[in-house]
């Protein structure tokens, strides 16, 4: 069976709660009840069942969304990644799109190209020299 753990007073919980709310708030980073609770060596658990209204206060303010980094600090890296990878499939739909009608116009040209040869032998009585002759020879 194991111990009763200690449990702290709930205003000593209170004042180590407000620390590591600015804490979070200055790094630009959520609280979490588990990261509090493990200041005391409790469990998520046992502080969740000892602190239930302290939980929620944590809840809470981890559902708020984090303060905008300041312009000195510039962009975060995953906003850095996520503009990057919306710019590489903007230019990879642009390229797809050049490369699809690249190869309409090639087909084009090959059905304009064969017409205008079929027309051009039709007209001046051009006999092709690469078409097989009557005896099989070219």
């Amino acid at each position: 069976m194991s111990r009763p753990a200690d449990i702290p007073s709930e205003a000593h919980v209170r004042r180590v709660l407000d620390q590591y709310v600015n804490e979070c708030h200055d790094n630009g980073t959520r609280p979490s009840v588990l990261a509090l609770a493990a200041k005391f060596d409790l469990s998520n658990t046992t502080f969740r069942r000892h602190f239930p209204d302290l939980a929620k206060e944590v809840s809470a303010a981890r559902s708020r969304p984090s303060p905008r980094p300041t312009a000195e600090m510039g962009p975060s890296p995953y906003e850095v990644l996520a503009a990057r990878n919306a710019k590489l499939r903007r230019a990879n739909r642009s390229l797809t799109e050049n490369l699809q009608f690249a190869a309409a116009q090639i087909q084009r040209l090959a059905v304009d190209n064969a017409r205008l040869r079929e027309s051009l032998e039709a007209s001046g009585n051009i006999i092709r020299i690469d078409r097989v002759g009557p005896l099989g020879h070219r």
